[in-house]
């Protein structure tokens, strides 16, 4: 369970073992006669880090084996198990280091502090010293109605994470840094998906709506990209694409595809208890970097959200801290899809000492981001019957993690959001850049960060 620790202000979340539970071993399909296996390491196993993760957590009392060494299986089945590489959750100090007075240690500040921080603030971002956007103003009014909750409620779950031993407050520098991290990893999906779009049409009767993964590892790309892919089986797969190999975790299913191509996931025929919006909002840098694409709120507004809602479906969209964005949610978006707000969640980022990574009153960047959890309100009798299904949703909560350092890699909801709903609920996520066990995920990254490379081969077991 993700879940490390749970108080009335919200979780302590551990994302890095959350994905390591996901059960990603693979049946070595590079067996030798006499029970002779030929460890099978990928490359990602030269970093860093890879001895101390085999030392920490190998169960065997003998050598650890390195990458092309011969494992004795004694005739057994060999399996691989793979772990997401740590370094991409090595985050030891803040980004940017908050004075010493204003450190989470220090207790939560009088109202007057918030006041000072906001009045003084017009002069502190890029030295400058003229008056504040209304941009920037609404989101320092926004700041300040959550500032005591955040900061309070974060401050009670990192002292119960010092306490277990899941923080600590001073964390041992790793003895290499990002340049064992590589640069760019994996073909590029997005492109793939604008690129498929030129493929020939499929007739919709010849179209396949579900391919289910066997022991084959090579898919068709217009297999891949024209319909769900489905991992029915207990054990991962591996998939290869454009000559990259992706990580498929049990029970899983996705759909790569351009928001132009979402007909496959309608034909999928499945309806969703939670699904979960993580949209490319339009910014400021994101139209700078030629690396990102977004939406406009009208293309978001075309996401057809009540075709794959089952009644009272739980809605739960991902937010920037542009308050432009967070009233598009509530006062526009939900109502389009007949969505009922219900509350505002927020996710808070730290380090391993259990700092923020930024500071809480930074004008630059907040150390926190919103979630705006809604109901689908639809017809009238199908919500009454299942009304039965339907917990309350807390108005806020805290979701505190230390956040992985790879960009957009959202901690998983899996843990915090069981309590509210009913056991074997089906699940969507949109805009997805990963796959969880018991969940379909679509967008045009939605195996970025499955890569093989992204993790690394903890041991051989038989």
């Amino acid at each position: 369970m993700s879940v490390v620790h749970r108080l009335t202000a919200g979780w302590l979340v551990d994302h890095l073992s959350f994905i390591n539970q996901c059960g990603y071993e693979i049946c070595d399909s590079f067996a030798y006669p006499d029970g002779i296996t030929l460890d099978t390491s990928v490359t990602s196993t030269r970093d860093c880090h890879s001895a101390s993760t085999f030392a920490a957590t190998s169960s065997s009392d003998g050598p650890i084996p390195g990458t092309g060494d011969v494992i004795e299986t004694e005739g057994k089945p060999a399996k691989t198990r793979y772990v997401f590489r740590e370094e991409f959750f090595n985050v030891s100090k803040p980004h940017i280091a908050a004075a010493p007075e204003e450190q989470l240690w220090q207790g939560c500040p009088e109202a007057k502090e918030t006041k000072r921080v906001v009045g003084d603030s017009v002069a502190s971002k890029r030295k400058r010293k003229c008056v504040l956007n209304q941009g920037e103003l609404d989101a320092l009014q926004y700041h300040s109605k959550v500032r005591k909750l955040i900061r309070e409620g974060t401050l009670h779950l990192v002292q119960e994470g010092l306490r277990s031993g899941f923080l600590h407050r001073t964390i041992a520098e790793p003895s290499c840094r990002k340049n064992a991290v590589p640069g760019h990893i994996g073909c590029g999906l997005a492109e793939l998906c604008e690129m498929a779009k030129q493929l020939p049409a499929v007739n919709e009767s010849d179209r396949q709506a579900v391919h289910v993964l066997d022991d084959e590892t090579s898919i068709p790309e217009q297999d891949l990209l024209s319909c769900v892919t489905e991992n029915s089986s207990n054990g991962a797969k591996i998939v290869e694409l454009m000559g990259q190999k992706y990580l498929v975790p049990p029970k899983s299913s996705f759909l790569l595809s351009d928001i132009s191509c979402l007909q496959p996931l309608l034909n999928y025929k499945k309806k969703y208890d939670v699904i979960v919006i993580d949209p490319p909002w339009e910014n400021k840098s994101v139209k700078r970097s030629s690396r990102y694409s977004y939406l406009s709120s009208w293309q978001i507004k075309q996401i057809p959200v009540p075709a794959l809602a089952a009644p009272n479906c739980l809605v739960v969209t991902w937010v920037t801290n542009r308050q432009k964005h967070l009233h598009f949610v509530k006062d526009e978006l939900y109502p389009h899809w007949s969505v009922k707000t219900l509350a505002e969640w927020h996710w808070v980022k730290i380090t391993g000492a259990g700092e923020f990574v930024f500071p809480l009153d930074s004008l630059h960047k907040k150390p926190y981001e919103v979630l705006v959890l809604g109901r689908v309100q639809g017809d009238v009798k199908q919500t009454l019957r299942k009304s039965e299904d339907v917990l309350p949703i807390p108005e806020h909560k805290l979701i505190v993690s230390i956040p992985c350092s790879l960009h957009s890699h959202k901690p998983p909801l899996t843990g915090v959001l069981a309590e509210f709903l009913k056991p074997d609920v089906e699940c969507l996520e949109l805009f997805a850049r990963s796959l969880q066990p018991g969940w379909t995920s679509w967008g045009n990254e939605v195996l970025k960060f499955q890569h093989i490379d992204y993790f690394t081969v903890l041991q051989n077991e038989s």
